[in-house]
């Protein structure tokens, strides 16, 4: 399976001298994937997750890991089937003989293509052989609905009802519950406890898992593999700190907010006079848990804290769902060198996995932000990664100079971040 799984090789208009990281990764290529196999022997990986990554050029990190991606409706088409032979042997290796599925998604979503994603989703499932259905956790859904999709298609939601210890969909008896709802709001009683496996376990949800524990496993796992390739860890890990607890209308623990993220700034200043990077560094503080880009601002002076708007101050209060935020991680700002289209906007990378392999991404782009802001916010679109066949396909030979995959770099940093997230899986 693993030889059929290729990663993807990515058509990008990059051109000239590739940056040393990337070179490095790919020079490394067979060592690299030898040290991930061992790596997901030890620790098995989360069934699927997506990670947003920075290329400042001089240095590639993940700023953030979803263990409840929602955005498969934007890969590329032509590598679905790619996906589809990812979920056959991550389903065999989680739960062998097992057929039908039963995937939750979230309650309540005002994005309209939500639910494209679970129809694409759907559609790989069933075309990996495995019989499966959607099933809701609102309690108000009584009687199936069915969902009229922007792309034309229809989505059968279910309701879902607790017998003994299993869930079911009227008569379907679930081996596996999938779910695609990251729990921001809290674990429902009627999925503890259960006699099916839930895949990714109800523990890794935004209610109990916080980003700085994802990212001080991430840390130990970079410097693992930074020191496997005798290279500095700082090239694939953004440097960061937490405070808690915070209260950004009532300015609580201010002071501490502010010094921690001077304390940051100067950390980041070292290493890029160190690296003699010509650049300002800044500062990233978002909420400890959740997603949606709710709670996140950019700043490169920490004095900027003390002057924030009440506008600002309020923004910042509330996480996905109107939970009150009470606790950040600050962390290093990464400069995004990518850009996209004839606006050159903004660009940055997501990469998808399901199980251990990587299945595609796409670019989430922003005309109207700069390459030091948040691009995960109203006005981004979505455009999926164009692929070419693998240089070392057999009747694609070219010299690896004349071919250089730009992804594999991306696939390299996103699956040290999956190893981090099999770990927190396993110890948090």
């Amino acid at each position: 399976m693993d030889e059929i799984l290729k990663t993807p090789h990515l058509l990008t208009t990059s051109h000239g001298k590739m940056p040393a990281l990337e070179q490095k990764l790919l020079e490394q290529q067979s060592a690299i994937e030898a040290w991930f196999r061992n790596q997901f022997r030890q620790t098995p990986p989360p069934f699927y997750a997506s990670v947003d990554l920075r290329n400042a050029e001089f240095k590639i990190a993940p700023v953030d890991t979803n263990l409840f991606p929602a955005g498969f409706n934007n890969l590329n088409p032509l590598f679905l089937p790619l996906a589809i032979q990812a979920v056959q042997a991550t389903i065999e290796q989680l739960m062998p003989g097992c057929l039908k599925i039963l995937l939750i998604p979230e309650n309540h979503t005002r994005n309209p293509f939500y639910f494209e994603n679970i129809s694409i989703l759907q559609e790989l499932i069933t075309k990996a052989g495995f019989m499966i259905r959607i099933g809701s956790l609102l309690p108000e859904l009584t009687t199936p609905k069915t969902i009229s999709l922007a792309n034309g298609k229809e989505l059968l939601l279910e309701p879902v009802a607790r017998i003994n210890n299993r869930l079911m969909a009227g008569d379907f008896n679930p081996c596996l519950i999938l779910l695609n709802h990251d729990l921001s709001e809290g674990i429902p009683k009627i999925l503890q406890n259960l006699d099916q496996i839930i895949a990714p376990p109800i523990n890794m949800g935004w209610s109990t898992r916080s980003k700085t524990q994802h990212f001080e496993h991430y840390a130990k796992v970079s410097e693992e593999f930074a020191n496997f390739l005798a290279i500095d860890p700082w090239l694939i890990s953004p440097l960061f700190t937490h405070a808690e607890p915070v209260d950004f209308m009532n300015r609580q623990d201010e002071s501490n907010l502010v010094e921690k993220t001077q304390t940051l700034l100067e950390k980041v200043q070292l290493k890029y006079q160190e690296y003699q990077i010509e650049k300002k560094p800044f500062v990233t503080i978002k909420a400890d848990t959740g997603t949606y880009g709710i709670g996140v601002m950019m700043l490169d002076d920490s004095a900027t804290l003390k002057n924030l708007s009440r506008k600002a101050r309020k923004e910042m209060s509330v996480t996905k769902g109107g939970k009150k935020l009470d606790r950040v991680i600050m962390q290093e700002g990464i400069y995004t060198n990518e850009t996209w289209g004839e606006q050159n906007s903004s660009a940055e990378p997501v990469v998808y996995m399901i199980g251990k392999y990587v299945v595609g991404g796409f670019y989430r782009i922003h005309p109207n932000r700069g390459n030091n802001q948040n691009l995960n916010s109203p006005g981004m679109k979505f455009i999926p990664l164009a692929f070419a066949r693998p240089c070392n396909s057999p009747d694609y030979e070219l010299p690896a100079r004349d071919c250089p995959n730009r992804f594999y770099a991306y696939g390299v940093i996103a699956r040290l971040a999956l190893v981090a997230a099999a770990r927190e899986m396993i110890h948090d």
